[in-house]
Order: structure tokens, then sequence, then C-alpha cells
């Protein structure tokens, strides 16, 4: 049930959009950051990850289809660090998320099959944990994406040491000013509210082609150039001050553990829902015939 609120552990229950979902959606496909993202993460017991992990998680998405939720998450995978699932709910606001808690209290049915799905689930998990997020938009760059034909996340967790949030500010602000000539770069910084240690920002760079890593690593050059020698030592300056530390690890979405809405499948049929996708063709070639 955290997938829907955040606040019930009964079914096994993280993102992303950033989140990724339940976000607004601009013109040409692009999606701004939800304001507030939940954040649920599943560590899967060594070998049960993977096509085992894929086949508990359906019986969450068929309970929500049955009940035609009209909440949605996206699911990605670890692809380094601790085997683990993120599961990213996204919010236009926590009274948002209440209404939605509120709605599935009021459906026993879906409450039931949810927390079925949970026990048949925590048995291949050997923890899980939970947060709730608020968009920091003032230290973001350029984020709203066309997250539906995204396939990665490198996503970025900051610890700030007590006392130097404002130096954490100055820092990503920094980050905005070099980068902001190289078009290609774009992020979303979420600072935790609950559920977290104080202090605690994650930050979300969606990719299309982990190719896009490899192009990073040739631009930040190009970064350094833009914020001179000076800016540079101030950013070394500011990294020691202000953080505590620090990880960055790759994830790939998962379209089968995901539950999206129809506008991220009619953008993207062939990965959101392929036999979907296929069976249509099929009926497309068969009426040309």
């Amino acid at each position: 049930m955290n997938r829907l609120t955040g606040y019930l552990l009964s079914s096994s229950l993280l993102f992303g959009c950033l989140c990724p979902i339940a976000a607004q959606e601009n013109s040409g496909g692009m999606h701004n950051p939800p304001k507030v993202l939940n954040i649920l993460r599943e560590f899967t017991k060594p070998g049960k990850n993977g096509m085992s992990h894929e086949k508990t998680e359906s019986a969450f998405i068929k309970a929500m289809t049955a009940a035609k939720s009209p909440e949605h998450y996206l699911a990605v995978d670890s692809m380094s660090g601790k085997p683990r699932s993120l599961f990213l709910t996204g919010f236009d606001s926590f009274e948002a998320m209440e209404k939605a808690q509120a709605a599935v209290e009021k459906n026993p049915a879906f409450m039931e099959a949810l927390d079925h799905a949970g026990v048949v689930d925590g048995e291949l998990l050997s923890d899980t944990d939970s947060g709730d997020f608020a968009f920091r938009e003032d230290l973001s760059l350029r984020p709203a994406v066309d997250i539906a034909h995204m396939r990665y996340f490198e996503i970025s967790l900051f610890h700030v040491k007590p006392g130097h949030d404002k130096d954490f500010e100055a820092l990503a602000k920094l980050y905005q000013q070099g980068f902001e000539r190289i078009q290609s770069s774009h992020w979303a910084v979420y600072e935790a509210v609950y559920g977290q240690t104080d202090g605690t920002f994650v930050v979300f760079e969606p990719m299309k082609s982990l190719a896009e890593v490899d192009k990073g690593f040739a631009e930040y050059k190009d970064f350094e150039s833009a914020l001179g020698e000076d800016g540079v030592k101030k950013l070394n300056e500011l990294y020691s001050v202000a953080i505590e530390s620090s990880q960055s690890n790759l994830f790939e979405f998962n379209p089968r553990m995901s539950y999206v809405g129809e506008d991220w499948i009619k953008a993207n049929p062939d990965f959101w829902k392929p036999k979907a996708a296929a069976a249509s063709k099929k009926e497309v070639a068969k009426k040309k015939e």
C-alpha cells in the first residue's frame, strides 16, 4: 500500500519521477516532476531478484488494475550496489497523498488484494524502507523531460552535514551555473521530509541510453571550463564543508513491475505494454490485407 500512499506498510510495502510518475505533462510529452515523491525500496534476498521478483510484483499490478486505481508508480531496478527495486509514486501535494490513502481504505477488496500480494512478495525480501521527498525546483536544472521514453536513472544520494544546508544549496547552484550552457544536462533534486535523516537530498538524472554516461564524462571538462579556476576551487571547498557522504548508482526502468498511466503507454507502447503493442500491430496488418 506504500505504493499508493507511503504510509501503510501492511502490504509489503519507493522512485519516480522526479517522479516521473504522476508528473504533470507539458506540450511535447514533457513531464514536470511531482511536488511530492514517495520512494519505497525493496531489497531482495540473494537470487530472488529478476523474474522471481517480477512474478510477485505482478499481483500488485493486477490489484491496481482491477480496482482501476488512478494512482500510478514507476519501478526501477538497481544496476549497481545492493540488489534492490525502487517504487516511485508522485503526488501534487501531501493532501493529495492523504486522499489517495483514504480512497484505498474505502475499498476492502482492494486492500485485501494488496495485503495478499504483500505477504507473497515479502518472502523474497531481506529489507524494505520508504521515505517522502519534496521537489526542490530551485536546485534542479531543466527537470521537465519526456520521461515515458527514458530508460535509466542515475540517482545520487547526498547527506549534508548538520547546519550546512545553505552551503549545499550554494554548491547545487554552482553545478547549475556550470552546466547551464550544456543543453543535454538535466536533473531534479528532492529533499527528504519523512523517513530519512535530516539533510538528505536525492538527485535524479533520467537517461534514454547509457551512452549519456560516457557523454557526461566528456562534458565535465566543459563544465570546469564554464566555472573557471576560481569556480572549481569554490566548488571543492563547498563540497568539503557541506557533504558528509554521497553515493551515485544506476537504475533501469522496469515496465513489468510498473503501473503507469495511459499517457505513458500511448507515448511508447512498445516499451510499457509490448504484448499489447504487438497485438495492435497484427490487427492493423490484417486490416490492410
